[in-house]
């Protein structure tokens, strides 16, 4: 789940590019100095976050409330060290405009018969019901029948994933079964 998050996010700032925007020779001169445990100011000269992590062209900053992938490209230098041409408010309140927006296509999604995908896009199951006020979903894989939350589904495009293998579906449909005595289906 948290890989989906930092890609969808990824995703959301990648196409906001404006609010990071700084000069490329700042940029340049930052990408060396990048470093997970180093803090990021903002352009109100105040801390953003820390750098969790760094991927290819993507850094990962903890602003305590979110984990923000944000383009390595984005992040300068400044007076104070690493700078992001944007406050920690900002960057936490377009986190959280993402997060909703995935979690509203997702919960839209979620709805009896529709078919998901394992996350390497292999055929996983169907929702058979989908209670989404109690965050009781019924997943039925190839061997069963599974509960699961909302949290175990996501959006990718227009395809709902569930978050598991097919195997992982399969273990927990056996382990209900066998908790219901009814032994799994052949």
């Amino acid at each position: 789940m948290k890989f989906l998050k930092i890609a969808l996010a990824a995703t959301a700032l990648a196409t906001a590019p404006t609010a990071f925007a700084q000069d490329a020779a700042p940029a340049e001169a930052a990408s060396s100095a990048l470093a997970v445990g180093a803090t990021v100011m903002g352009n109100d000269g105040n801390p953003v976050g820390t750098i969790e992590a760094i991927s290819g062209e993507v850094v990962v900053i903890n602003t305590g409330k979110h984990k923000a992938p944000v383009p390595a490209a984005a992040i300068g230098t400044g007076e104070a060290g690493l700078s992001v041409n944007i406050t920690q408010a900002q960057l936490d309140e377009m986190m959280a405009a993402q997060l909703a927006e995935a979690q509203a296509r997702r919960d839209a999604a979620l709805v009896a018969g529709a078919e998901a995908l394992t996350p390497n896009g292999n055929p996983a199951g169907t929702i058979v019901s989908a209670d989404l006020a109690a965050d009781a979903i019924i997943f039925e894989g190839p061997t069963g029948r599974v509960a699961m939350k909302k949290e175990h589904f996501a959006v990718d495009g227009d395809k709902l994933v569930v978050l598991f293998t097919r195997a992982d579906i399969e273990s927990a449909a056996a382990a209900a079964a066998d908790a219901a005595g009814t032994g799994a289906p052949n």
